[in-house]
């Protein structure tokens, strides 16, 4: 019951985090969701601030707490990954743009998140085909590789907002999906090795 808890986590943080940034957007005049990033609604002085940033600090206790689950269940250090998303967006909402520790840390904070965000499920793949589940472990790889393309092309080309979301959401959608399994359908993952014979 503790583990599904924990595992829950993964569920409750990534849907609060889409419900706040989506609403936040839609209800600030001006607000481009495909050109402008997610942090400029939780700015110091956004009228979304206070929503923005509850979006984020749920979405990191979540993921923190899911990174917990995926300790006892899931062999590998994705569950370090999960933890240091976790942990990047609790600091991504500490350093909001235009407060008193500029846009450097803010942005440290952002990039870590990204990387780990990708790695949950690159580090999954491996110990999910171990444990002969081939299905999750195909699933772990496009979903690393989609969300790490997309995440890439909104630090370097146009329509920023709307490639952050694209990364952001296949991320989230890897989170929600192992959550899941782990909260309603998965026992704990054990490799696949031959029997031994005497």
């Amino acid at each position: 019951m503790r583990l599904r808890l924990l595992a829950l986590g993964g569920i409750i943080g990534p849907v609060a985090f889409v419900a706040a940034w989506a609403f936040s957007g839609a209800a600030t005049s001006g607000y481009s969701p495909a050109e402008d990033a997610i942090s400029r609604l939780a700015a110091v002085g956004a009228p979304t601030r206070i929503t923005m940033t509850t979006g984020f600090v749920v979405f990191g206790v979540g993921v923190i707490a899911l990174g917990l689950a995926l300790r006892a269940t899931q062999s590998g250090p994705a569950w370090m990954a999960a933890i240091g998303t976790g942990a990047s967006t609790l600091g991504v909402a500490a350093t909001p743009l235009g407060g008193p520790l500029g846009a450097t840390a803010h942005a440290a904070f952002a990039i870590f998140g990204y990387v780990t965000l990708v790695a949950i499920p690159l580090l999954s793949a491996t110990p999910l085909a171990q444990a002969g589940r081939s299905r999750w472990a195909r699933f772990a790889w496009l979903a690393a590789a989609v969300s790490g393309v997309c995440l890439l092309a909104s630090a370097t080309g146009s329509a920023h907002g709307f490639w952050q979301r694209a990364g952001l959401a296949v991320g989230d959608v890897w989170i929600v999906a192992r959550a899941i399994a782990l909260c309603f359908f998965t026992a704990p993952m054990r490799p696949v090795r031959a029997e031994s014979t005497s």
